[in-house]
């Protein structure tokens, strides 16, 4: 069916300015399972019919790939110009290029493990580089791309768009693989099973305080403190798992992402992947990543001060944005507008199986709390804990972004894309533990899949590389870093504040 359905695509889609085709060799065989099958899948907010797709139908998908015969048909593949794949850069119809090879991804979007929105985000475009960075295991991840083959660029085309420098991905790629010889991309399992052991020393220490000590006001305060150090490097945990970076396997990466996201936070995998996947693939670019999505409540960057001060919108005084950053952004961020997405996610998306580990929480908190404080004073330990959280988790997702520059699609290539809207904060053992090496920002986005503890070693090649291209590679001091912060919100009030109230 998939074939027959590519069949006919292409034979409509047929370019009349080129001639010329080539017979497609390869024969699908192998099995495995596809890196990300069980990656949750995105929940869309408006569109019913953007459901993500159920594990059971990506594993079903895979079986499809697996079983077409040997003996099949060969197919006739297109010779196609970049100004022909350019034009199928919609919702209902969707063409990307891979190393050459052009697909069409329109039918298998809705299919697709990772959500429809971020391949409809690459739509008409190189996605190589993204590709590349997103899976673990190519080779799996090609059983489905087979069946979308549909032709490929043809030979006096260059491999990226006119647009983009070619040298500079040419470098770019060089240098991934330069970093896989090093093998930069291989985890220290040792490295990840401490930090899980500091986790499981906090809770026990906080229980062991409360045992010991009973529950008053001094020891509450020190056991909120102590869940507080665990829930945020619990954040920083899962985001590695989230990322595959942690086991060779993908399985054991979506399990263990499952484990701490859902039962050591208590929040969605799916509501995570959703917003959080777009956000890698195209960061701080409207309206395509959903992190920089913050209205009405807060107008960033230049483009929506802009928009809301021309159409006289105004639901809060926005020139005072930066100051109730303090006292709504960074309190409210964790107990409230996560966990609200996380149970909105959730329950559309009928996720019975996750609300059930998310459930394992709240039952692990009232069974291990709950003897000393009772179900409501756990309840309101468990949005202290958050509460508290929620200013650290902020200001470290949030400093390597909200300064940096912000623009709609602009078609840049990977490297630019990810350099532009990030940038890093200074090393230190301090800042690596308190970010979770998200101080190595533009590492990380430039290689999602790298165990965070290599980041080190390869900051020194992407500044060169950066330099030699001429982008600007910010690192700065984590203080200096927060208050970028409030002081970009700041200048975007002042933007709203010229174009809404001029004559």
């Amino acid at each position: 069916m998939i074939q027959s359905e590519v069949s006919s695509r292409s034979f409509r889609s047929q370019p009349r300015n080129l001639r010329g085709s080539v017979t497609m060799e390869e024969k699908h065989a192998g099995n495995g399972s596809l890196v990300g099958k069980n990656k949750p899948s995105l929940v869309e907010k408006h569109q019913a019919n953007d459901r993500p797709a159920a594990r059971g139908k990506a594993e079903a998908s895979l079986k499809q790939a697996e079983d077409v015969k040997d003996d099949a048909p060969r197919k006739s593949l297109n010779l196609y110009s970049w100004q022909e794949i350019q034009r199928h850069n919609q919702e209902a119809d969707q063409w990307l290029v891979i190393n050459r090879k052009v697909y069409d991804v329109t039918g298998w979007a809705d299919r697709h493990p990772g959500g429809r929105r971020v391949l409809h985000h690459f739509s008409g475009e190189d996605a190589t580089d993204v590709f590349r960075a997103m899976h673990l295991d190519l080779d799996i991840v090609r059983l489905y791309l087979k069946p979308l083959l549909i032709g490929e660029l043809a030979p006096e085309e260059p491999s990226q768009e006119r647009n983009k420098n070619s040298l500079l991905v040419e470098d770019f790629q060089e240098l991934r693989r330069t970093l896989e010889a090093m093998n930069m991309f291989n985890a220290n399992l040792g490295f990840f099973l401490l930090h899980f052991i500091q986790i499981l020393i906090l809770e026990t220490l906080a229980w062991l305080l409360l045992w010991h000590f009973g529950s008053g006001w001094p020891v509450t305060i020190c056991v909120s403190f102590l869940l507080t150090i665990s829930q945020a490097q619990s954040s920083f945990l899962q985001h590695d798992t989230g990322h595959l970076s942690i086991f060779k396997n993908s399985k054991w990466n979506h399990l263990m992402h499952r484990f701490v996201m859902c039962h050591l936070k208590g929040l969605s995998v799916n509501w995570w992947n959703h917003r959080h996947f777009q956000h890698h693939t195209k960061p701080n670019i409207y309206p395509k990543d959903p992190d920089i999505d913050v209205g009405p409540l807060f107008l960033i960057g230049d483009l929506q001060p802009i928009k809301y001060g021309k159409k006289k919108i105004k639901y809060i005084d926005y020139e005072k944005q930066h100051l109730y950053f303090y006292m709504v952004g960074l309190p409210l961020l964790m107990p409230v507008y996560f966990n609200l997405q996380s149970m909105q996610v959730m329950y559309l998306g009928r996720f019975w199986g996750e609300i059930a580990w998310v459930s394992s929480f709240y039952i692990r908190y009232f069974i291990t709390f709950g003897p000393f404080y009772g179900i409501f004073r756990t309840m309101l330990l468990i949005y202290l804990v958050k509460f508290l959280e929620s200013p650290w988790i902020t200001y470290v997702t949030q400093m390597s972004h909200i300064p940096m520059k912000m623009s709609r699609e602009e078609n840049r290539d990977w490297l630019s894309t990810q350099v532009l809207a990030t940038c890093n904060v200074e090393q230190s053992f301090f800042n690596d533990w308190f970010t979770g090496h998200l101080n190595f920002q533009i590492e990380h986005h430039l290689f999602p899949t790298m165990p965070r503890h290599n980041y080190h070693k390869v900051a020194p090649l992407v500044r060169s590389l950066c330099a030699k291209h001429g982008l600007q590679y910010v690192n700065k001091p984590m203080l200096k870093a927060f208050g970028d912060i409030v002081r970009s919100l700041k200048k975007s009030a002042a933007l709203w504040v010229d174009v809404y109230y001029e004559t």
